[in-house]
Parts: structure tokens; sequence; C-alpha cells
């Protein structure tokens, strides 16, 4: 499991303040102290002012931690289809200046989006700047993020004639959103690829943690219309989810993080507090059983309404 920071810096979504970093510092040090070591970000994580936040949040926390695991404190950030990203270069330029703010190199380099949908031709001399920050030693590997099967196909294609590896791909995964990994059949093909699936918003923006019903406070901004939508549509997935979390003495959040583990993806549920932190670490180190995993998903499966899908999202 790798730890989500999309809400460091995002005021819109996340009512993010800057009187925060020092939770959000203690969130850091208490996920590596625990071995969780792993941290997703992206260039565009931080709205407005904030732009850049989230990157540079967490080059300042690794640089002032001290503690066990220092040494595995691995930084994956994921690289912005910007309209004025056109070459090679200005993705390794990109990737020069996350590491500005991460205070050290980028282990992991991912493109954000495919701009398939859009700008099919902005595609080529970006997946080309990816190679060359690897080649060039700026990276340690490198990932794509909401490819589909024909698109990741291609790009496999691409990267195979440079010498380089395609080590990871990044989806929104959860009991809520099933669609690129079951509904695309990415599982398989990413098997065949020795591709590791990570699993981006494994709570469905908190929806699966139970903190939201018919009856209780929703949350304010764009949140609370979307679960508004959802909610009378879920509540069997909810209720079943309930019912595990109890017969093993586990939260929700905990039950439907463990599922995404369950699935063979590597999910990286964000985490703004100490409270949440905890709430996630303790999805790890137990399993679910292979009948609470499949009644699970058929109950997923079969919901009339589900999640919305990332827009750029391919097939």
């Amino acid at each position: 499991m790798g730890c989500g920071t999309w809400a460091w810096g995002n005021q819109f979504l996340w009512g993010y303040t800057p009187e925060m970093d020092g939770e959000l510092q203690r969130v850091f040090n208490l996920m590596v102290s625990q071995g969780v070591t792993w941290f997703d970000t992206g260039d565009s994580y931080g709205t407005g002012k904030f732009s850049g936040r989230s990157e540079s949040l967490l080059g300042r926390f690794v640089a002032e931690y001290e503690g066990e695991h220092w040494g595995d404190i691995a930084i994956a950030t994921k690289l912005a289809v910007y309209p004025w990203r056109l070459t090679p270069q200005s993705m390794v330029k990109a990737c020069e200046k996350s590491a500005q703010r991460l205070q050290k190199p980028v282990d992991l380099v991912q493109l954000h989006w495919p701009p398939t949908k859009y700008f099919p031709w902005q595609e080529k001399p970006l997946l080309e700047g990816l190679a060359r920050l690897y080649h060039q030693g700026k990276v340690r590997a490198i990932g794509l993020s909401n490819y589909g099967p024909d698109n990741l196909l291609k790009a496999h294609q691409f990267f195979q004639a440079q010498g380089v590896k395609i080590s990871t791909l990044q989806v929104q995964y959860s009991l809520l959103s099933t669609y690129a990994i079951s509904e695309l059949g990415l599982k398989d093909l990413c098997r065949e690829l020795d591709i590791k699936i990570i699993a981006y918003s494994p709570l469905t923006l908190g929806l699966l943690t139970g903190k939201y019903g018919l009856d209780t406070p929703l949350p304010k901004g764009s949140r609370r219309f979307l679960f508004k939508q959802l909610l009378p549509s879920i509540q069997p997935l909810l209720d079943r989810l309930r019912a595990i979390a109890l017969n093993n003495g586990k939260t929700m959040a905990q039950v439907a993080i463990n599922w995404c583990i369950c699935q063979g993806t590597i999910p990286i549920p964000g985490a703004k507090n100490l409270q949440q932190a905890q709430d996630n670490i303790g999805a790890l180190g137990w399993r679910l059983s292979n009948q609470e995993v499949k009644e699970l998903e058929q109950i997923a499966l079969n919901l009339d309404r589900k999640m919305i899908q990332n827009i750029f999202q391919t097939s």
C-alpha cells in the first residue's frame, strides 16, 4: 500500500489550508514509521496559489524525517499532460522541476493521463520524454495512468523499442469503480506485461468509509452532489461492507482497501489526518477470505449506479 497526496494543497475539493501542514507532516511520519514508504503525488496537485504544494510538502517532510525506514522512502509523481507540453524536452524539464520541489530525484515518473481522446498527436513526444528521463538516469522507473488496454499495448510497444519497461499503471479502482480492471480486462493484460496496477481512489472519495449515509451530514463542495446521487443506490454494498468489517474486527475503510489488495492491486488511499492514516494502515497485515472478496465484487458489479469514471480513461 502507498499513500496518495492529492488532497495536500487542494483547496477546491479537499479544503486545504497551510494550517494543515503540521498534521500532514505527522501523517507522513506515521506512515513511514509503520513501513508505508511509498507516496504518490503529481505536479498538478495543489490548486491556485498552492500549485505544486503536494510535491513541495513531501520534499520538506522527507528532508526533515529522521525515523525508521528513511532509506525506503520512494516518491512517485505524475506529470500533467498540459497543452503546452508538446516535446520530449518539456517532459524532462517538468520532471526536473518536480525533483527540485521534492528535494530528491523522482523514483517513479508517470504520465498523468493519455492525450488520446483530445490531442492524440501529443502522446508520442511525451512518451519519448519519459524514455529520455529513464535513459538519462533521472528516474528509476516509468509508469502510465488512466490507460486502457488498447492504448497500453501501443505504449508498451513504443517503450519496448526504446528499451524501456513500463513498471506501473495507475487507474481509478474501488468497489464502486471496477470499470478499468474488471470491464476492460486490464488485470490479465498487466499480468502478461508484468506491470503493477496502482489503484487510486480506493475509498471513492471517502464514500466507502461509512462516514456518510442517507441520514448523516454530507461533505461540502462537489462531493456533496455526487454523494447524494450515489448513496441511495449503493446501500446493499455499504451494508455488506459494514457486516464484513464487524465480522473481521475492522473498519469499513480497512475492508475496502484490503479488497483492492486482494485483487492484486496496490491501493494508494489518501490521508489528511492521523486518524485517517491509522485507519489506512490497519488495512495491512491480514486478508479477506476468498468468499468475502467474491461476494463484495458480485454486489459491486450488480449495482445500478457507480462512481463516475475519470474523463481521460481510455479503452
